[in-house]
């Protein structure tokens, strides 16, 4: 009964102030990066950066960082799916990290930062493995895409401090993702989608 419950809870949308909203689970490294790509789509309600995939229950950063506790850095977004589809939010993460990797995203190596969508649903699935074997046919580099989809399981916000990083640290944030390559290699991968 409790496994249905849990299951069902994660199908369910989310009902705020009378909109349904749905949510949805990136891993593509660095969760700053990754809250600050989701960031810029209008239909994004809220990003929130936190561990899915592991086997301890409320991990701490510097636990998660160890690769001691199996989770990923992800970002959960919360958006309305009446001005954002979920095939819109594959393809920026799909734009916004290595495909060609796994357990590790640019300068960050380990388990942690593995490439993944975590679906809430059977429909999520179906469209994120039409949208990755679109990106087989598709993409504009010749590795082969090793980003993994996976059920979700459950998601445990990070440290207030890890929220927002890119908003509340400008400069550091600047310093971290140009320094760790991130733009170059994107941008390498990717080219001209990315400008779209």
């Amino acid at each position: 009964m409790i496994r249905f419950l849990v299951v069902a809870l994660l199908v369910i949308p989310t009902i705020v102030n009378g909109q349904n909203l749905q949510k949805a689970t990136f891993a593509a490294g660095c969760f700053w990066c990754t809250e600050e790509a989701f960031d810029k789509l209008p239909g994004v309600v809220s990003t929130t950066s936190g561990y899915m995939g592991g086997q301890k229950k409320h991990p701490t950063y510097e636990e998660v960082s160890a690769g001691s506790t199996g989770h990923a850095e992800v970002v959960q977004v919360v958006y309305d799916p009446a001005k954002l589809s979920y095939e819109r939010l594959l393809e920026q993460f799909w734009l916004n990290h290595d495909p060609t990797v796994t357990n590790r995203q640019f300068c960050d190596a380990g388990s942690q930062y593995r490439p993944a969508i975590f679906y809430h649903s059977d429909e999520q699935k179906r469209l994120a493995d039409a949208s990755k074997a679109k990106w087989e046919k598709d993409k504009p580099f010749r590795q082969p895409i090793l980003t993994s989809i996976v059920p979700a399981g459950e998601f445990w916000p990070a440290e207030d401090y890890h929220q927002d990083y890119y908003k509340k640290n400008p400069a550091r944030y600047r310093f971290y993702v140009t320094g760790c390559g991130r733009y170059d290699r994107l941008d390498q991968l990717w080219g001209a989608l990315r400008k779209k």
